[in-house]
């Protein structure tokens, strides 16, 4: 398993940052996270982090899409952002030579199931055939709030089944997501992980988010929590010691110890509970 965390600095500085914290795993944005606009990465920067990464032997780099993209709604303005963005994010992915490219499908705001993927399929087609043998696509669990898409493994296996079990196609699967959905116990997890067997195929799980909770389990609220101080806690553990997840990149989205992501000690505690597991 590759231990690691999302990274603030972009393409310039996460890779640096990972390598402070003796990450295996890096995920970072590849744009401001608070707005629309995608700057020009230089050649120089692109090729520098290439290198920088095979120097220090980190086992996987994802690249997380901007969280204001959401490719099922019905605003024709938000929806031509959303996906120029996303060409946008996979091309600057395959560029570094990134391993996934992690994203949310978005809201149907009201719309409902049936329609939201109806919206979304087109684009995400398109996303798709800009991605690379070694650059995925991958869908990740939603909390569940609203109208989310992505909410379960069936709304997962849904998308799946529309882009016709596309060969660049894999999901990304989030802890604190799955609890605050319903999914709280050891026995839970392993039932969730053979319904992704079943579903959509255990060969598409690429990446794990190991987040804790600061949420109720069932709450659907999105609050992410440092690793073994949430709600999940110690039960976190089984998550990391599935036989189907010990090759996977398993990354932290946590605040920290000051607000400003996981430091060094957080990436040895997620090595720590894992040991513990398995």
């Amino acid at each position: 398993m590759l231990f690691g965390a999302h990274c603030s600095g972009g393409i310039k500085g996460a890779l640096d940052r990972a390598i402070e914290i003796g990450a295996d795993a890096v995920q970072l944005f590849a744009q401001s996270p608070r707005m629309w606009r995608f700057p020009e990465h230089a050649e120089e920067d692109l090729a520098r982090f290439r290198d920088r990464r095979t120097e220090a032997g980190i086992g996987a780099v994802l690249v997380h899409a901007l969280y204001l993209c959401n490719l099922a709604t019905k605003d024709r303005t938000i929806y031509a952002k959303s996906r120029a963005t996303m060409l946008s994010t996979v091309d600057a992915a395959v560029a570094i030579e990134a391993d996934g490219v992690v994203f949310h499908v978005g809201s149907h705001l009201g719309a409902g199931l049936k329609a939201g993927v109806k919206r979304c399929v087109p684009a995400l087609r398109e996303v798709l055939d800009r991605c690379s043998e070694q650059t995925w696509l991958l869908l990740e669990n939603s909390a569940g709030a609203g109208g989310t898409i992505g909410r379960s493994i069936d709304e997962l296996a849904i998308i799946v089944d529309a882009l016709g079990h596309h060969p660049r196609l894999g999901i990304c699967l989030d802890s604190c997501h799955l609890y605050v959905s319903g999914v709280g116990d050891p026995d839970a997890v392993a039932t969730a992980l053979a319904e992704v067997d079943d579903r959509i195929g255990l060969d598409r799980l690429r990446a794990l988010h190991v987040n804790d909770a600061a949420a109720p389990l069932g709450s659907n609220r999105d609050r992410h929590a440092n690793v073994l101080e949430g709600e999940l806690g110690e039960r976190m553990g089984a998550f990391l010691a599935h036989p189907a997840v010990q090759s996977l990149p398993a990354v932290m989205e946590t605040p920290g110890p000051d607000g400003h992501g996981p430091d060094a000690a957080a990436v040895q505690k997620l090595r720590d509970l894992h040991a513990r597991w398995t």
